[in-house]
């Protein structure tokens, strides 16, 4: 291959890449999709409340319910 090729595949690879993160974010016409009650990451608070229950139980602790793991080193 000739160095010119090699740098045309190289400054197409590299456009791609960089573009590929150029459209980021919500618009606003998409924001009534993720704000509605099923997009919610709690959305039913009595299956939030029976996880807090659970994860209470196991640690005896409350909060902290994104961790994984045990207290007593048993994951």
């Amino acid at each position: 291959m000739s160095c010119r090729l090699m740098l045309l595949c190289a400054l197409l690879g590299g456009g791609v890449l960089i573009s590929g993160c150029s459209s980021l974010g919500v618009r606003p016409w998409q924001r009534d999709v993720l704000a509605r009650r099923e997009m919610q990451l709690d959305s039913d608070p009595l299956d939030a409340a029976i996880d807090d229950h659970l994860y209470f139980s196991k640690e005896a602790s409350s909060g902290g319910r994104s961790f994984a793991g045990g207290g007593c080193g048993c994951n």
